[in-house]
């Protein structure tokens, strides 16, 4: 997900797990805490889509040198209470320039500079997850299956 203060983007993977794509935008909580809350409960009790998350990953803001920004101390919250509320496995993920290419992205099919903003959050979400899973080791196929 692609954590604001203002809305957080979220994102799905497909079964697999190894293709990303844009779910929806959220309004965010007053603060990290009631942020991860909303989120949580929203979970709880959404759609099939959403009773499936088996973990989360949040981007986490950094400045283009690797430094933490002004929102990395409240990312790191939000992810710690959404984990201790959900049970689920959370990962942190570098979010840097997700932003800059969904609006590029989003600008090659849509114009209109509205539309592109009610979608970025969620299609910047699907960036983060995207560079998540294809940072993570693949199986071979057939290994660790019982093909015989």
């Amino acid at each position: 997900m692609d954590f604001g203060l203002r809305r957080l983007g979220l994102a799905l993977s497909d079964a697999t797990g190894l293709l990303a794509r844009p779910w929806q935008t959220v309004p965010a909580g007053t603060d990290a805490a009631s942020s991860a809350a909303a989120l949580a409960d929203r979970l709880a009790r959404g759609d099939e889509a959403a009773r499936e998350v088996g973990a989360i990953v949040v981007g986490l803001p950094r400045r283009l040198g690797g430094e933490d920004t002004t929102l990395t101390a409240e990312a790191r919250v939000f992810a710690r209470e959404l984990q201790a509320r959900t049970g689920l496995d959370v990962h942190l993920q570098d979010e840097r320039l997700t932003s800059h290419e969904a609006e590029a992205r989003l600008a090659e099919h849509e114009p209109d500079w509205r539309a592109r903003k009610r979608r970025i959050d969620a299609a910047a979400a699907a960036i983060i997850l995207q560079d998540y899973l294809d940072a993570r080791p693949r199986t071979p196929r057939g290994e660790g299956t019982l093909d015989r």
